[in-house]
């Protein structure tokens, strides 16, 4: 007990160390987001428990972070010497603390029914007593609130990627015709430069020309650039109608190449070239068992439980772009065991399931897509990735420009995250689709709008 109490003296008297008030949805978005203040004070509201406490009941992806988060700060508890109230004594020279109490301030009329504004009148209350605070939260409003009293706000940015300089899965290079010829003729050539990482596409082009380009992908085991060729027979009905798109369905139809990400705006053809693939993988190659395809269910802020109808009814609603994807896939290829959605989901050819419900499973052997993965939070793709059984490929496709979750944004979204955390993966491959294919008018809509 003596040693508990003088870690607590000196923690209290850290001078110049920065504090860290977290608000709700940053331990949402990582649990045990704690961790990431090293040599810090990190204070976690009483409002915050309350909040954590009320979303522990729910079965959703909010649900599970918020029993990750208690089970964190329990576990903390016991493990660590001293308290939650005085000071726990974390690794890093971290000290966590639960403060108790706020107080109000004249002449501002914050309505205390809110556990937001609580939350923000502790990190206020801090500073008052001279302590450097920094208010944490992904919730761009209540940083609004917190800088407009006067206190620091600022987002959780451990898992903020910028978005400018994203990884885009392919560059240009002007070589030699000897190169060239090289590549094409054999099927591959050595790779000459240093800065190219696993899986990467090279647009080649002649120094002396400029003008043909012949593409290659960097197979890092081998050291060489793999020669992918001009032309490619149609995947199920589906052809490539631009140079990313052949790169998209190399990344696809490769078994190796276990995690594939496919960023794009709308229309480019992120949601059709997977499911085309993974149909070809499943009923034709026999690579995989089925495909298995889900996307986060974002807009209604609730599970879908809450809607009528049996679970096919519930899914539909939300599974309707891909539905249109699969009409088109099953009006276009000529293979006889693609006769209709119905026919793949009663053959177990293919489901189509709610992220709610894959938590838990192991999925060995499917060509799992995750569609709209710009939607989920870091911590919700790793959990969603690590589902992936023995000889199972994951697809996660987005347009991080179009969120839904107003705790995420360009930068901080899962989908943007695994795509640098896996950036020269041998498993893994990454394409940035730019071009539009929908239609002329969903082009220029998309640039103008």
């Amino acid at each position: 007990m003596t040693q508990q109490n003088n870690g607590n003296l000196k923690s209290n008297n850290r001078e110049g160390v920065k504090t860290f008030v977290l608000d709700t949805n940053v331990l949402i978005h990582k649990p045990d987001a704690v961790l990431s203040f090293k040599e810090c004070d990190v204070i976690i509201p009483l409002w915050v428990l309350e909040e954590l406490d009320q979303l522990k009941v729910e079965q959703s992806d909010r649900g599970r972070s918020a029993r990750h988060a208690i089970r964190f700060l329990n576990d903390s508890n016991k493990n660590y010497s001293g308290n939650l109230r005085n000071g726990l004594k974390l690794p890093d020279d971290i000290v966590l603390k639960v403060k108790m109490t706020h107080s109000e301030i004249k002449d501002v009329d914050l309505k205390l029914a809110k556990a937001d504004n609580k939350i923000i009148l502790c990190a206020y209350d801090l500073q008052q007593e001279g302590k450097l605070v920094f208010f944490v939260s992904k919730d761009i409003n209540a940083r609004i609130k917190a800088l407009s009293l006067g206190v620091h706000a600022v987002d959780y940015e451990k898992h903020k990627v910028s978005i400018e300089t994203l990884y885009s899965g392919f560059k240009e290079e002007k070589t030699s015709d000897d190169f060239i010829q090289n590549l094409v003729k054999e099927g591959s050539a050595d790779c000459s430069s240093s800065d190219v990482i696993a899986n990467e596409f090279t647009e080649f082009s002649s120094e002396q020309s400029g003008k043909t380009v012949y593409l290659g992908r960097y197979d890092k085991s081998l050291n060489k650039n793999i020669h992918i060729p001009s032309t490619v027979e149609p995947v199920m009905g589906v052809s490539p109608l631009n140079v990313k798109q052949r790169m998209a369905f190399e990344l696809l139809l490769n078994p190796a190449i276990e995690c594939v990400t496919l960023v794009g705006k709308a229309g480019t053809g992120k949601t059709l070239l997977a499911l085309a693939a993974g149909l070809k993988m499943v009923i034709e190659d026999k690579h995989y068992t089925r495909v298995l395809v889900s996307r986060p269910i974002i807009p209604m802020g609730k599970d879908i439980g809450y809607l009528p109808g049996a679970k096919k009814d519930k899914m539909s609603h939300w599974m309707q772009p891909l539905y249109d994807n699969l009409e088109y896939i099953i009006g276009s290829s000529k293979s006889q065991n693609l006769k209709s959605i119905d026919h793949l989901v009663n053959n177990k050819l293919m489901e189509m399931e709610a992220l709610t419900y894959i938590r838990g499973r192991t999925l060995p052997k499917q060509f799992i897509i995750i569609d709209e993965a710009q939607n989920l939070s870091p911590h919700e793709v790793k959990t969603i990735v690590s589902r992936a059984g023995s000889e199972t490929k994951v697809v996660l496709t987005g347009d991080p420009y179009q969120i839904d979750n107003p705790y995420l944004d360009e930068e901080s979204n899962g989908l943007t995250y695994l795509v640098e955390a896996f950036k020269g993966q041998e498993l893994a491959g990454h394409i940035t689709l730019g071009k539009s294919e929908r239609s002329k008018l969903a082009e220029l809509a998309t640039e103008l709008l």
